[in-house]
């Protein structure tokens, strides 16, 4: 569950809103141990990715670093390169 979340700081563009919605759905899914709540826990579940992402939007905001923003694109395709020889080509 937890693996799809990924770094979001120091990237050049910076995270989108749905990109840090996407990483708080995954820590909420992995937290409360379900990818769809039950009906009975659907609006705390829903709240709970809402305050997760408003944090983390204001954690990304306040961060400060010194060294060059990566680049997506860049780091995208040394994960490729890297999965291609972990897993074999397909």
């Amino acid at each position: 569950m937890c693996r799809n979340i990924r770094t979001l700081h120091n990237y050049e563009p910076h995270a989108t809103s749905e990109e840090v919605h996407a990483a708080a759905l995954q820590y909420v899914r992995k937290i409360s141990g379900s990818t769809t709540p039950s009906k009975a826990n659907e609006e705390a579940f829903e709240r709970a990715v809402h305050e997760v992402a408003h944090a983390t939007q204001h954690l990304l905001d306040a961060l400060v670093t010194h060294a060059p923003a990566k680049d997506r694109a860049e780091e995208a395709a040394k994960a490729k390169a890297r999965a291609a020889v972990r897993f074999g080509a397909a």
